[in-house]
């Protein structure tokens, strides 16, 4: 008897434990984490579409005689410095790591947005067919980046606000269901890069 007794509060207490997790939030946590991580990585998968087009665009480009070689250092270095910077699904709550990440994306956006400026100077490469196809390609991913960036945003928005609200709060205290960072808009980048050009003075 007691044995029945000690079975049927070992249902009961499990039984409430599960509704306790249901009422206050944590499959929703595990959800919508999983929501998150989800919209991070079709922004990774553009970041790295956007990568792997610059070899084939820097060797396009190299082709234009006395094209700027400043440029193309600048970026190839972006590039090399972006592969270098790595942010899991585990780092997008620490704020250093998502700033660094973001840091170097936005230094490769800025070096490939001043590319494709100075190659307006450069008639052989207006009229060349591959050059022309990668710069729509590239144009096209960061369209993509930009909104997939926004989405995951707004994924992101929705997170933290259920980790802040009451009582779905006590459960990611309870179970490190920490606050997501949100990818932010760098200082300048709604003005076009400041190019120069030097006719009489070329990098060689």
């Amino acid at each position: 008897m007691k044995l029945y007794i000690y079975k049927i509060l070992t249902v009961i207490i499990v039984l409430l434990f599960s509704m306790s997790f249901y009422g206050c939030g944590y499959n929703t946590l595990v959800s919508m984490e999983e929501g998150v991580n989800s919209a991070w990585s079709q922004v990774e998968n553009q970041y790295q579409r956007r990568a792997d087009l610059i070899p084939n665009l820097v060797s396009t480009v190299q082709g234009a005689a006395d094209f700027e070689k400043s440029v193309l250092t600048e970026v190839t270095d972006a590039r090399s410095r972006v592969g270098q910077v790595k942010l899991s699904a585990e780092d997008l709550s620490d704020p250093q790591k998502f700033q660094m990440f973001q840091q170097a994306q936005d230094q490769l956006s800025s070096a490939l947005s001043r590319l494709l400026v100075v190659s307006e100077n450069y008639p052989q490469l207006r009229s060349n067919e591959n050059f022309l196809m990668l710069q729509s390609q590239l144009e096209g991913t960061e369209n993509r980046i930009s909104v997939e960036r926004r989405r995951y945003n707004e994924t992101v928005q929705a997170y933290n606000t259920e980790t802040r609200t009451f009582p779905t709060l006590i459960m990611a205290k309870i179970f490190g269901f920490k606050e997501k960072e949100y990818f932010r808009s760098t200082a300048g980048s709604e003005n076009p890069p400041d190019v120069n050009f030097d006719f009489n003075k070329k990098d060689k």
